[in-house]
C-alpha cells in the first residue's frame, strides 16, 4: 500500500522544486485562467515560513506590504502546477525558522540581516512553455488591434477626400 501512495505522490512531484528559507525575499510567478485568456501574476514578499518539508503537502507563506500599511500574506503549495517560477531577490539571515513575528512590527521597523547569496530561479519547462505562449498570444491581439486601428484610419482618410473632392466642386 505504502509503494502505491509514494507512487501515485511521485507523479505529481516537481523536478525541480524550490529550495527556500525563512527571510527569503522572493518573486512567485504564478499563472490564472480566466475564461479564455491566461495570465500571469507576480507576488513579491519575504518568506515567513515554511512547512511540512518536500512533499507533495508542502507549503511556504509569503508576506508583502500592500498600498499602505496593510499586510498581504498567501500560503502556497510548494508542488502547484499553477506556480510557473520562483526567483529569490536576495536572502537574508535569520535566527528563527518561522518569521511570524514580522506581523506585528511596522514595514518601516523591519530589517533583515542580508547574506551574499546570487539570485536563484527555480523553473519548470512547462512553465517556460506557458509563458511563451501568452507572449505570443499578447502579441498576436497587439497586431490585430493596429491593423484594425490603420484599417479604421484609412477609412476616415478616404471620407475626408471624398468630401474635400464635393466641397471643391460646389
Amino acid at each position: 500500500m505504502n509503494q502505491k501512495i509514494l507512487a501515485y505522490n511521485q507523479k505529481y512531484l516537481k523536478n525541480n522544486p524550490a529550495q527556500l528559507n525563512a527571510g527569503d525575499w522572493i518573486k512567485v510567478y504564478q499563472s490564472f485562467r480566466e475564461g479564455k485568456k491566461t495570465r500571469v501574476q507576480v507576488f513579491e514578499g519575504v518568506v515567513l515560513a515554511t512547512k511540512h518539508g518536500k512533499g507533495l503537502d508542502a507549503t511556504f507563506t509569503v508576506r508583502k506590504i500592500a498600498t499602505g500599511q496593510i499586510g498581504v500574506e498567501i500560503v502556497f503549495p510548494l508542488h502547484s502546477p499553477n506556480i510557473i517560477k520562483i526567483e529569490r531577490v536576495k536572502s537574508s539571515r535569520v535566527a528563527r525558522a518561522k518569521l511570524y513575528y514580522l506581523r506585528n512590527i511596522k514595514s518601516s521597523k523591519i530589517t533583515l540581516n542580508k547574506e551574499k547569496s546570487a539570485p536563484k530561479v527555480w523553473e519548470e519547462k512547462l512553465g517556460e512553455e506557458e509563458l511563451e505562449k501568452i507572449k505570443a498570444e499578447k502579441e498576436l491581439v497587439a497586431k490585430a488591434k493596429k491593423e484594425a486601428k490603420l484599417k479604421v484610419k484609412q477609412e476616415l482618410e478616404e471620407k475626408f477626400r471624398k468630401a474635400q473632392a464635393v466641397r471643391n466642386t460646389n
